[in-house]
């Protein structure tokens, strides 16, 4: 009797899908796609940015850091609001994955629509719709050749 309720409190353990968290609170922008909220990384689901340091070639063919500006639009657009983190899974950094918004509107979107970031597609498409009004607007500072820029031209119209 005890070992089959061992078995089946086991059984549940290692079967039960991990709770989903809520972080909430101020938000300091590591890069355009991960934030740190009371010391919890929390990277975006769907949504892929260039890094910090990284730099792209404008449509006229200057370099640029356009990691940087997706970091600072990132950073503006949230400014003193809280910011709240729904995750929806856990990376290989350990860090949250999250859809996460402030003052009510989804960052996560706002970032791809806005043309800073590109959906995802290897872990959804929940942002193609954004990514693409936002490649036929010709929006944000990145241009389009952001899609070279990650190397994920191949996987992008």
């Amino acid at each position: 009797m005890i070992q089959t309720s061992v078995a089946l409190a086991t059984f549940l353990l290692c079967t039960t899908p991990v709770l989903a968290e809520t972080v909430v609170g101020r938000a300091s922008v590591i890069d355009g796609d991960t934030l740190e909220i009371r010391g919890t990384r929390v990277r975006f689901h769907g949504v892929d940015a260039p890094e910090s340091a990284q730099t792209c070639q404008s449509l006229d063919g200057k370099a640029y850091r356009c990691g940087q500006r997706a970091a600072l639009a990132l950073s503006d657009k949230i400014g003193t609001s809280n910011v709240s983190c729904v995750q929806k899974d856990i990376d290989r950094y350990q860090r949250i994955v999250a859809v996460c918004s402030a003052k009510g509107e989804d960052l996560n979107a706002w970032l791809v629509q806005e043309g800073y970031a590109l959906a995802y597609r290897q872990y959804g498409a929940d942002y193609v719709p954004q990514e693409t009004a936002a490649k036929n607007a010709r929006r944000g500072h990145l241009g389009w050749h952001l899609y070279t820029a990650l190397g994920l031209a191949q996987g992008h119209p």
